[in-house]
């Protein structure tokens, strides 16, 4: 059955739908950079984007986000193919109204790469949700690709090697760079015919069905945005066994951590990353002074702008009460510790998994992940309610779910 999700594009490229009107994307010649493209960070170069965008019903996209350079992450820039046009618009130019882009985008059909950090930035940022989509990454994944990466891809299929650079440019600094705009544009140029590789593979196989359900549930989980902030932020890594002054030594550094990103606007790692986060903590719970720790501590760069405060934060932590920080969440009164019995059906219930996942060649996880695993293990019955149709048909006839 062909998809109901997909657009008459696709449709007519797998000979089900003769009748279909002339496709409204072109695919990109195989070895072929775009000639141009038009760069939008004016108010008025926005209409010839938005012209164009009415002559289609889908349309190629990506973005460009600066989270690796500053402390609350922006829509940088964004990339369109557009009837093998292609459009860059500067989403930090000021001036630029991009409301009825937002609008005239949720009524077309989107192809993507690895589009779950883009879903959630856009509507985190933009209050933007997808009509439908078509990831090519999630149809590598399900094709059993072992490099699901576009740049893999690209070289794989069409010969074509990104610029690393790119993948680690700071999209936020203004002009950006020609080199760099090339490279944008080929994240989407290369994207409708990289599309209608795997669509033919996933029809062969007759997994189309499959994708549609994967891209359906990539869309909602996008609408969730990114995880919100809590007060237990703080409880990284391995702080789970310590006990005493190394809990208040890591509330008070990890806090000291984030206000001093704000404040210079970088990411938090750029900061300090976590390992030394938690080797201050546990020096502090092995009864380490204070004036030992900080001769230890090495923060790069910005040591000396940031040690002075950084021995506040540790001094703050030494002098707090342990019993004064925030308690860890309460169990969730909907989930217990597995039966030795649930274990035992978990166990059998992931060898049925790795079994048929070997069969079909793809990725195990992709049928099942362990906590869905373990929510099966303790209701069986529970199987269309935890995972997809397609997942819950591959796992519907082991003996492991037959019965409680």
């Amino acid at each position: 059955m062909i998809s109901r999700f997909l657009p008459s594009t696709v449709r007519r490229l797998l000979g089900v739908d003769p009748t279909a009107p002339r496709p409204a994307m072109r695919a990109a010649p195989l070895s072929a950079r775009p000639a141009s493209f038009t760069l939008i960070d004016q108010p008025v170069a926005l209409n010839a984007l938005l012209t164009a965008l009415k002559r289609v019903d889908e349309v190629s996209l990506d973005t460009e986000a600066d989270n690796m350079y500053h402390y609350k992450v922006r829509v940088c820039l964004l990339q369109f193919l557009v009837d093998g046009e292609v459009f860059l618009v500067d989403a930090l130019a000021p001036g630029l109204d991009l409301e009825p882009l937002w609008k005239r985008l949720a009524e077309l059909h989107l192809v993507m790469h690895g589009s779950d950090f883009d879903l959630r930035l856009l509507h985190d940022r933009c209050g933007f949700r997808a009509k439908s989509i078509f990831d090519t990454m999630l149809a590598a994944q399900l094709l059993g690709r072992q490099r699901i990466g576009l740049a893999a891809l690209l070289e794989e299929h069409f010969g074509v090697q990104l610029d690393k650079d790119g993948q680690k440019a700071n999209w936020s600094r203004r002009p950006i760079t020609p080199k760099l705009l090339d490279y944008a544009c080929l994240d989407v140029w290369y994207l409708p015919a990289l599309r209608d590789l795997l669509l033919r593979e996933l029809a062969a196989l007759d997994r189309l069905d499959w994708l549609d359900q994967q891209c359906t549930a990539q869309i909602e989980a996008g609408t969730s945005g990114f995880a919100p902030a809590t007060e237990h932020d703080w409880r990284i890594g391995r702080s789970e066994r310590l006990r005493g002054r190394g809990l208040p030594v890591l509330h008070s550094l990890w806090h000291w951590r984030e206000t001093s990103a704000e404040r210079i606007d970088t990411p938090p790692f750029k900061v300090c990353n976590n390992e030394l986060l938690l080797d201050i903590a546990y020096a502090a719970e092995d009864g380490q002074t204070e004036e030992a720790i900080i001769a230890q501590v090495n923060l790069g760069k910005r040591h000396d702008r940031l040690i002075g405060s950084l021995s506040a934060a540790l001094r703050a932590g030494f002098e707090r009460d342990p019993e004064t920080l925030p308690r860890r969440p309460g169990r969730d009164t909907n989930r217990r510790s597995l039966t030795q019995t649930e274990l035992a059906r978990l166990d059998r219930i992931k060898e049925d998994r790795d079994r048929i996942a070997a069969t079909l060649a793809i990725e195990a996880t992709l049928i099942a992940n362990r906590a869905q695993l373990a929510q099966l293990a303790h209701a069986p019955a529970a199987l269309d309610e935890v995972l997809l149709p397609w997942q819950a048909t591959l796992l519907r006839s082991i003996p492991s779910l037959q019965s409680n």
